[in-house]
């Protein structure tokens, strides 16, 4: 067929360009996806790999357990096990472009081109070619993620595609889709999160007529990274995808409902989710790192399954953090945190917003960084606003100085344990939304959240590490004496923080130049008898004024 005109990557060019970046493993021996896929890419996520190493695996020879094989491979990691690899999907020069690509986005949108034909309609499986053994869903690769707890294969990587039956506008959003026969699957979507498939469910329901659902897996990047990303519920995200590429993304209405999907698609699942019925789904290993126990969910009866004829099906790494949908959640929603605070709010001196990813997984715990000296009234401000952006991000805020990498959890307690005041600097927010996490009731209770101003509240002395050109000497010095590899960590070298005078940088100088001895006599003139050990020099000079 001829393609239609694009300039955006699909993903078998996606995966070509990581290949190309050295960012992709190919993996021909044979792999059993029900117990030794993802435990081994879960491997470079908890095995001491630096982030910038994590690569995307593409696996070309996939069996089962039931000694089955497949002749669709399969990729994970490929959207963002680091942040390099979802750079190359969003398609912009370097990392620091992720954020504003985003913004200008989000502000012009482009509406999407419907097309005749498309790829993702090459191969076209209805009806009867749904049931049965090995057919339907049960005829795709589909890895099982958290093994030794999820209670089947779960679809991971998914564009969930609904529609609101009132507006007609549709929605993208990232659920999880539960295995359970070879054309039905049970899918979640929170309802305390209002995310767009749930309350598209709920103005479907009792209206007497399923729910159309599009479930792509493996679409362009630029599409793909709409489903985590947390979105007005009637802008089109699609849209959206068309204001990331520059030019409009190719659409074509789906085959069996009345949708339309991503043309590139590698992949579509097509479906109606019960209006009135739910039924049990899970347990399955969650991205907040806890295992979601069974619950009631939306029930998806198979009507279609449309693909390329070379289909790749995606995966996503997910469960404890970090992981590959911590990292696309983090590129994604940090630009918007930050845009929030600073342009929607008018925030004087922030600088960057950071949600913590380690085991937290970013929802809980958010840094903002301030230029030093900005007034406290800003810096209130902002701990409070943050908590207006998403009702469920931010359980502990915390604000520091522009000194302190956001980044680096050592620092921040370092800054909490000298610079807050717990009685002063810090004030709890109640009846916050617990938003997703693990549950231990059907009811849980409401949460709440913690503000912490750890800035500085006045002038501090020197941070005490020697200064920075004797430690940039030490490191010339390091590396000619060929000793190991070093990487800096903030901080590396010592700097003032205010509390310093020109009197005791002329002493360091000539300390460091070995004439210490010369100030031996002022020492000895300035002797007193009337305070106590440890009485600042300061203090006294003043009151003899």
């Amino acid at each position: 067929m001829e393609p239609a005109q694009r300039n955006y990557a699909d993903f078998h060019e996606h995966l070509a360009r990581l290949e190309a970046a050295g960012l992709l493993w190919r993996i021909d021996a044979p792999v059993n996806k029900d117990t030794e896929m993802h435990p081994l890419v879960r491997w470079q996520f908890r095995g001491g790999i630096p982030e910038h190493e994590r690569k995307a695996f593409l696996f070309t020879n996939i069996t089962d357990s039931k000694g089955r094989r497949y002749d669709i491979p399969v990729a994970v990691g490929a959207l963002a096990a680091n942040p390099e690899i979802y750079r190359i999907g969003m398609n912009v020069p370097g990392i620091a472009d992720i954020g504003p690509a985003w913004e200008h986005a989000i502000r012009n949108p482009i509406a999407p081109r419907v097309v005749e034909t498309a790829p993702c309609h090459e191969v076209i499986i209805t009806g009867r070619d749904l049931e049965g053994s090995g057919r339907g869903l049960e005829g795709l690769p589909i890895p099982i993620s958290t093994t030794g707890f999820d209670a089947a294969p779960y679809l991971t990587a998914t564009c969930v595609i609904t529609r609101n039956p009132d507006t007609g506008v549709q929605n993208i959003g990232t659920y999880r889709g539960q295995l359970k026969a070879s054309n039905r699957l049970g899918m979640m979507t929170l309802s305390n999160l209002r995310a767009g498939a749930y309350e598209h469910w709920r103005k479907h329901n009792g209206r007497g007529k399923g729910m159309p659902v599009a479930i792509v897996v493996g679409c362009p990047p630029v599409v793909a990274f709409q489903g985590p990303q947390k979105l007005p519920l009637e802008l089109d995200e699609i849209a959206v995808a068309g204001g990331l590429a520059g030019a409009p993304i190719n659409v074509v209405r789906a085959h069996t409902v009345d949708l339309v999907v991503p043309a590139e698609s590698e992949l579509v699942i097509e479906g109606y989710a019960d209006p009135d019925y739910l039924e049990p789904e899970g347990p399955f290993g969650e991205s907040h790192g806890y295992v979601a126990l069974e619950d009631f969910n939306l029930i998806v009866d198979v009507t279609a399954i449309t693909r390329r004829h070379n289909a790749v099906l995606a995966s996503i790494i997910s469960q404890v953090t970090p992981s590959e949908s911590s990292v696309v959640k983090k590129l994604a929603y940090e630009p918007l945190f930050l845009a929030h605070v600073r342009d929607n709010l008018g925030i004087r001196g922030i600088k960057q917003v950071t949600l913590h990813e380690p085991l937290t997984n970013l929802r809980k715990v958010v840094i903002l960084q301030f230029a030093r000296g900005v007034q406290r009234s800003e810096i209130w401000r902002a701990l409070h606003g943050v908590l207006a952006l998403h009702p469920y991000v931010g359980k502990f805020i915390i604000a520091v100085d522009d000194d302190i990498d956001p980044r680096n959890t050592d620092a921040v307690l370092w800054a909490m344990s000298y610079r807050c005041n717990p009685v002063e600097d810090t004030h709890v927010v109640l009846h916050r939304e617990p938003g997703h996490g693990p549950r231990t009731t059907d009811r849980p209770e409401t949460d709440s959240a913690l503000l912490i101003d750890a800035t500085m509240k006045a002038p501090m002395p020197p941070l005490a590490l020697p200064k920075r050109e004797y430690m940039e000497n030490a490191k010339r010095l390091w590396e000619k004496l060929g000793l190991p590899p070093l990487k800096p960590e903030m901080p590396w070298f010592g700097y003032s923080l205010g509390d310093w005078t020109e009197e005791w940088d002329r002493n360091a100088v000539d300390a460091a130049a070995g004439n210490w001895m010369k100030r031996s006599e002022s020492y000895r003139q300035h002797r007193r008898r009337d305070v106590a050990p440890n009485t600042p020099t300061r203090t006294t000079e003043t009151a003899g004024e």
